[in-house]
């Protein structure tokens, strides 16, 4: 299956659906007493509030779930309230979306989508606009409304994925450069203002999707070369104090986890790839958490076909930290 087909899947079969949900008019249902491996989710992001005593699992589609246990969830509920005047219009897509506690308020980072706005790709093609912002929020459950800054993120570029890492007090988003615009997906930073109501300065590529050792796509003609898409950045920190990334991309057909360690300990890199995926085929998009009982989890989506469809859902393993370098453990059942 080549990597275009592998997007427009992607796209069609499930970003764009799910992302839909959120542009629904009127109230939505909330459930009560959901099983995680019954809600359809991708990009899945858990955070665990100490002040409500809760877990609060967001992702794209933007909706919000909630649980005391991480067995059982209520939702979803609808938190997010862009700027309708916006550049993102009435009803963006929304994908990926994360929530960060800093310094008192709750952050929403995440890619929206204008399907109405179009961007100009290297070769000349017309792509929906789409990019990273932030919301926020003096609660976890919202609503996340809009700051200052209209956009995070230059016009002409289509950025997505967003996450939060804090180096010495300086707040950055980390985030991608979409392949579909530049050919050659990168993973970059760019500097937040004290109050995330913006950026600052310029991005700076960090790596670039070729950088991967494991990832795979079969061009037109020729061998095998590394994949173009770079997907869900999270950076994280191991006991030791080393400086990692996950970030996900495709072996062929097979959506795949991996991880990148920061040879200066510092955001600005090098980074270097690891050689191999950390998790089994069909897992991606992590991210860790630490639960109330203090075990250290990677949340992640995984996909199967139902009734002919393809769909996400979330699944959790444990994670050891205690070393130089991320381990994944066994599957983890709440």
């Amino acid at each position: 299956m080549s990597l275009k087909t592998n997007y427009t899947a992607l796209l069609v079969c499930l970003l764009l659906p799910m992302a839909v949900l959120a542009q629904r008019s009127g109230p939505r249902p909330v459930r009560q007493h959901v099983p995680l491996d019954s809600i359809r989710l991708s990009d899945p992001f858990i955070l665990a509030d100490a002040k409500t005593h809760l877990y609060y699992m967001t992702g794209t589609g933007g909706l919000l779930w909630k649980s005391p246990d991480l067995k059982f969830w209520d939702g979803p509920y609808e938190v997010a309230q862009p700027d309708p005047a916006s550049w993102m219009g009435p009803k963006p897509m929304i994908w990926a979306a994360e929530l960060h506690l800093y310094k008192g308020k709750y952050y929403y980072f995440a890619t929206f989508t204008n399907s109405a706005l179009k961007v100009s790709a290297s070769d000349g093609r017309q792509l929906e606009r789409r990019a990273c912002h932030v919301l926020v929020s003096d609660q976890p459950d919202g609503p996340y409304k809009p700051m200052s800054d209209a956009t995070y993120m230059p016009a002409n570029r289509l950025t997505l994925d967003a996450t939060l890492w804090v180096e010495k007090g300086r707040a950055y988003m980390v985030y991608c450069d979409e392949w579909l615009n530049n050919m050659n997906g990168t993973v970059e930073q760019i500097a937040l203002k004290p109050d995330f109501s913006g950026t600052v300065g310029e991005g700076r590529v960090l790596f670039r999707a070729s950088d991967s050792p494991w990832s795979r796509e079969n061009p037109r003609s020729g061998p095998a070369r590394p994949n173009k898409v770079t997907d869900g950045p999270f950076v994280f920190q191991t006991k030791t104090g080393r400086l990692g990334m996950l970030w996900t991309s495709w072996v062929y057909d097979v959506y795949t986890q991996g991880v990148a360690y920061s040879t200066s300990g510092k955001l600005a890199g090098p980074w270097v790839q690891e050689p191999a995926p950390i998790t089994p085929p069909n897992y991606g998009h992590g991210m860790l958490f630490r639960t109330f009982g203090g075990k250290t989890l990677m949340a992640l989506h995984s996909h199967r076909d139902e009734h002919g469809q393809y769909i996400r859902i979330p699944r959790l393993f444990e994670v050891d930290l205690t070393g130089d370098k991320l381990v994944p453990g066994q599957p983890y059942q709440p």
